[in-house]
């Protein structure tokens, strides 16, 4: 009876000590069993693969009118403000006249002496006239008796004609002299104009020069914004219509060529603003230099894009308005398309990890096109797949792995 209950104790030890030596192997490799990888997935669908190039633009006017002053004139200070609208023939700056310049002394006394000079000359001529008038009267006498004495026979015709000639003569000697006479009398006029000061004084209404609005729109840019002299040629003001605009986005030289003329476009105004649709009307055939942000050089060229957008948007806008630019290359519709961020480089090809049953399993992949957001695949795997995106090098074929968020 004593065995029996000796070897039943052992037993209960022995039986005791296993099951604490398998709980303390469970609590081991429960502790030190490899941890599933956190990760972040996506899934794989079908959609609409676009290949776009984004760059910056900027908006401009579809017609920019420039008003000019005509003539050298005195400016009348504007009362137009940037930003005002003005219609076509409205009056949008005034020119009046120009002082003349001041004299000094000394040039007042010769300017006096010219016009004395002038007052001489101009009596000198009119003697001169009033003497050929009186030549003219005594040639016109000896004419009239000539041709009597010629009708009487008294003298030959030859004397006669000799007569008439000199009555001729006095009479151009005569219009000559009232040449002089009123050639006199307009150096004695510009004489005395010459002599005369600068009197700076208020213009009257038939002196001032009102130049128009060539097109209705709004004003731009106020070049002159005070009353001041201005000269031939010289910008007054912009007025330009800003519910007609175009965009101007300067792409690389190198990828000029992908772009098409009619490719679609998209511009992005500003934050919670709906883009801009467009289309591309022309590539300019011109490269520019530009220097990028990180001290560049590069070729650029100039995609001029139309706008679809009722003028009621563009009012909003203006002309210089920076613009975030996406211009559609390429598209497909019913692609296969994975995140760039699920790649990995694998030789020449590439590879996806897919999550099957909490475990990562590595595929191939081929795809047809690519960009930064995701990649056009041709086959390998399938919509509906879940891949895990920036696996990196930690991630390895069959590792366990679960999806950030889930529940352990």
């Amino acid at each position: 009876m004593n065995n029996n209950s000796h070897n039943g104790g052992a037993r209960r030890r022995w039986l005791i000590g296993g099951l604490a030596v398998v709980a303390l192997a469970a609590v081991l490799w429960a502790a030190y069993r490899p941890r599933p990888l956190v990760v972040e997935t996506a899934t794989v669908a079908e959609g609409r693969f676009e290949q776009v190039i984004e760059e910056d633009g900027r908006l401009r006017l579809l017609q920019r009118y420039t008003v000019t002053a005509p003539t050298a004139a005195q400016l009348q200070r504007p009362t137009l403000k940037v930003g005002d609208v003005v219609r076509a023939g409205d009056v949008v700056a005034v020119l009046a006249p120009s002082a003349p310049a001041m004299i000094d002394t000394r040039t007042r006394s010769v300017l006096q002496e010219r016009v004395g000079s002038a007052d001489a000359a101009l009596a000198a001529a009119a003697a001169n006239a009033r003497r050929l008038q009186a030549a003219l009267a005594q040639a016109t006498l000896e004419a009239e008796r000539a041709s009597q004495l010629a009708r009487d026979n008294f003298i030959s015709p030859s004397a006669r004609d000799q007569a008439q000639l000199g009555r001729e003569a006095a009479q151009q000697a005569l219009r000559a002299g009232q040449a002089q006479q009123a050639a006199a009398a307009h150096a004695l006029g510009e004489a005395r104009a010459a002599l005369q000061r600068a009197q700076p004084s208020a213009p009257t209404g038939p002196g001032l020069w009102s130049l128009t609005s060539p097109v209705a729109g709004r004003v731009l840019k106020l070049h002159k914004e005070n009353a001041e002299p201005v000269n031939v040629g010289q910008p007054l003001l912009d007025i330009g219509d800003t519910a007609a605009l175009e965009a101007v986005v300067d792409v690389l030289s190198g990828d000029a060529p992908r772009v098409a003329p009619g490719a679609a476009v998209q511009l992005a105004t500003g934050r919670n603003q709906p883009p801009l649709v467009g289309r591309v009307a022309r590539i300019e055939p011109q490269a520019f230099t530009k220097v990028s942000a990180l001290g560049i050089e590069e070729q650029r060229v100039n995609v001029v894009v139309a706008l679809d957008a009722n003028p009621d948007a563009l009012q909003r806008l203006g002309d210089g308005f920076r613009v975030d630019a996406r211009i559609t290359v390429s598209a497909q519709d019913g692609a296969l398309l994975v995140p760039s961020a699920a790649l990995v480089r694998q030789g020449d090809g590439w590879r996806v990890f897919v999550v099957e049953g909490g475990t990562a399993r590595a595929r191939v992949v081929r795809f047809k096109d690519r960009h930064a957001d995701s990649a056009w695949v041709q086959d390998g795997i399938q919509a509906g797949d879940t891949v895990v995106l920036y696996p990196g090098n930690t991630l390895t074929d069959g590792q366990r792995v679960r999806v950030r968020g889930q529940t352990p």
